[in-house]
């Protein structure tokens, strides 16, 4: 079991959903005795425009308690937890007063915290006990509760008010079942193309089939079925297919029904884009109608409604909790997001880059360069989500991954029904010549069929070197089914990308991608590899390609005695600036922050590469004959010409790319003023959330964890720097040591 500061993570907790996160509430390595100024902590981490934001409230706040001074409206009240669980939720009621109220959410567990077979119920803050359905969907190693979804009625909300529940462990508290869900809810997909009217119906569905449950037990069943959309004649169009998900709670009168409408079936010929009029009826209302959508290749748009009154909530997760579970990387909890910058994010969110076949917060160009929100373990808009679990970084982030089928990276296997999987296809591709997609035991070509430019442009370039991590934290969150397919989806996809004999077929390395890309594949694969329920047939298969990536980077560096001496990755991916003789530091970076991150997943066969790789970090910060404050340049030269040796030292690539300039005193006025920097300043952007300092901080905090004193050193030295980011703004980067040694030294 992981150990957490329960005192402290549920101070922070409470902290958040009562809106008074205050930096001292919960960080490790904070001071744990009297009062931090918040400001202070600010302006160390993160420079003095948060320290400024922090000040400017603190004083609006105590002028609006002055004596004499006109009282300003109170802010609603929110929920807190109520006291006696290990981690919980808030509830917000954002509407009228509610009766009967549906709740489902998703819940990730520390290893151990819910033994297998523990009960779980919820308790109120009046100290009632709240019936809960737990649909245990992962478990760790050791048999505990990995991930669930979780399901209540709340009996009341009243205008205003909110709930509070937290998680207590003992006897669960089921209730009896309320009246059996109606699942006839209504619910139709019509679409016109070339003249004809194609539908899908889940009423009819539902009694022609029988439905996967999803969820099922006596608060809540949720029913899924899928079929390719038919005409008049019952002719099945080729392409177009609906998915269905209906979510009946029992004796409410409120069921959510999830519609999909699918262009992703992946060897069906002649795929293509389709541009139809559609119209989605829930109960015989239109909850969605348009004309002239085009839908495009290999891509799937979604639509929620409900039969029944909609609930009106918006729920608060427990961020500490959620961080120490270990699932997340852990985010400096002392960020306190922008409110400016929480509105002109949703400020954005309107328009068709909102709507089915828009793409949301997302840059519709992944292979472009520079500085983006997109990029990072999580997304700047997911990051500022789990720390503020404001409802506007709630909607961006839902939103953006509803919106994540708009991509043409959807490949569904019409034989299973499930996302495609590169154990029943090993030379699947999008790419590569006859002899290099046959299946030498089949016979058969496994590349997919050929998508004509003329038929399948789309205004979206994906790619695997600025891949968002989508769907990740919201199935964590939510245990919506769509956001676990878009994980399995996107995880797929980085694999079976490249041509087959560039990943070892069946292997599925991920070595040809950019560095950059290595590293957002992998962390996208352990996500799938992670969270992926345990029955799920996808499971053993993405467990089984991570594992063989893994295996791979350790019999090449870390295991390996002629592995160079720096950590770097140096493969011809890497090693392809300054003439192929330099790397990019900060995409390394992003690989090192990625094997962090899938260490502490739980995957030990990660543990070793950390290691090694946490090597290059701590030597650019405190490597003797190297200088920290060109740790992150945008180049390190780490050998003289292409085919020879890398360097063994950090000093021999400091003196490789400094030149002359490396004989000047370490972080000194002369080497100021000749990299036109003040001291201190590492250069590379380092006063953005998004420079190439802030892309270094992940892996730095990754390697003062398992570095020991060099590693607790190297953070210090990066702590010390006299530019940081603002990362209340974009917060992506914001990842510090769990090691509360680090964080000392860093003080």
């Amino acid at each position: 079991m992981i150990p957490v500061r329960t005192p402290l993570r549920f101070a922070l907790f409470l902290a958040l959903v009562t809106g008074i996160a205050h930096a001292q509430d919960g960080f490790v390595g904070l001071p744990t005795t009297g009062k931090v100024d918040d400001s202070r902590v600010l302006s160390a981490r993160h420079g003095n425009a948060a320290a400024a934001d922090a000040k400017e409230a603190r004083e609006t706040k105590e002028m609006k308690e002055a004596p004499g001074k006109a009282a300003a409206p109170a802010p609603a009240r929110r929920a807190a937890i109520p006291a006696g669980g290990f981690t919980g939720v808030a509830v917000e009621n954002t509407g009228g007063e509610q009766t009967r109220v549906p709740l489902t959410f998703g819940q990730v567990f520390a290893p151990g915290d819910l033994p297998r077979g523990a009960g779980l119920s919820g308790k109120l803050a009046d100290g009632s006990s709240l019936p809960l359905q737990v649909d245990v969907k992962a478990t760790h190693p050791d048999g505990s509760v990995r991930h669930a979804v979780i399901s209540a009625l709340l009996p009341r909300l009243a205008k205003g008010q909110g709930a509070g529940i937290a998680l207590v462990k003992g006897n669960a508290k089921h209730g009896e079942a309320g009246a059996r869900p109606d699942f006839t809810t209504g619910a139709v997909v019509s679409i016109d193309i070339g003249g004809e009217r194609y539908t899908a119906s889940a009423d009819r569905l539902l009694k022609e089939q029988k439905p996967q449950a999803w969820l099922e037990g006596p608060v809540v069943t949720e029913l899924q079925v899928a079929a390719p959309l038919r005409n008049a004649n019952g002719d099945e169009h080729p392409h177009l297919a609906a998915r269905f998900a209906i979510r009946g709670y029992a004796g409410s009168g409120k069921t959510r029904v999830d519609v999909v409408v699918e262009n992703d079936w992946a060897y069906e010929p002649a795929p293509q884009n389709f541009t139809y009029n559609v119209e989605v009826k829930v109960g015989g209302n239109t909850v969605y109608a348009k004309k002239d959508l085009t839908h495009l290749h290999h891509a799937r748009w979604r639509i929620l409604a409900w039969a029944g009154d909609a609930p009106h909530i918006h729920l608060r997760h427990d961020t500490a909790y959620l961080i120490d579970s270990r699932a997340l990387p852990n985010y400096d909890r002392s960020v306190v997001v922008s409110d400016a910058a929480l509105t002109a994010l949703i400020g954005k969110w309107e328009g068709p880059r909102t709507e089915p076949m828009g793409i949301g917060a997302a840059n519709p160009a992944m292979p472009g360069t520079g500085g983006r929100n997109d990029i990072g373990l999580l997304p700047g808009w997911a990051a500022m989500y789990l720390l503020s679990m404001d409802p506007r970084a709630r909607q961006v982030t839902l939103g953006t991954a509803d919106l994540a089928g708009s991509w043409s990276a959807h490949y569904r296997d019409k034989r299973t029904g499930l996302p495609i999987s590169l154990m029943d296809y090993p030379y699947m591709t999008l790419l590569g010549n006859p002899g290099d997609t046959r299946n030498p035991k089949t016979g058969k070509q496994e590349v997919f069929p050929r998508c004509p430019k003329e038929a399948c442009q789309t205004p979206y370039a994906v790619d695997s070197a600025h891949q968002p991590a989508f769907a990740y934290l919201p199935y964590l969150v939510t245990g919506d089914h769509y956001y676990l397919e878009e994980l399995q989806f996107w995880a797929m996809w980085n694999v079976f990308s490249t041509n087959p004999g560039y990943r070892k077929n069946i292997r599925g390395l991920l070595d040809s991608h950019q560095v950059r890309g290595q590293a957002w594949s992998l962390r996208t694969l352990a996500e799938a590899a992670y969270v992926t329920p345990d029955s799920h047939p996808l499971k053993r298969d993405f467990t089984t390609i991570l594992k063989s990536n893994l295996s791979f980077y350790n019999e090449v560096y870390s295991d390996n005695p002629a592995a160079n001496r720096l950590g770097v990755i140096d493969n011809k991916q890497a090693v392809i600036y300054k003439g192929k003789t330099a790397v990019a530091p900060w995409q390394d970076d992003f690989f090192t922050s990625a094997v962090g991150h899938v260490a502490e997943l739980g995957f030990k066969e990660a543990q070793p590469l950390l290691k090694w790789k946490a090597k290059f970090p701590i030597a650019r910060m405190v490597g003797e004959g190297a200088c920290w404050v060109d740790g992150a340049n945008y180049t390190i030269t780490v050998r003289d010409a292409p085919g020879a040796p890398i360097y063994d030292s950090i000093a021999q690539a400091y003196r490789g790319t400094m030149g002359e300039l490396a004989a000047l005193p370490c972080a000194g006025q002369e080497l100021a003023v000749a990299t036109k920097r003040k001291v201190g300043d590492m250069g590379g952007y380092a006063a953005e959330p998004m420079g190439f300092p802030s892309n270094m901080q992940p892996a730095l905090a990754y390697a003062a964890d398992v570095g020991g004193a060099a590693g607790r050193k190297a953070w210090a030295r990066f702590m010390s720097r006299s530019v940081k980011p603002d990362y209340s703004k974009a917060p992506q980067f914001a990842v510090v040591p769990r090691s509360a040694g680090a964080a000392d030294e860093a003080r």
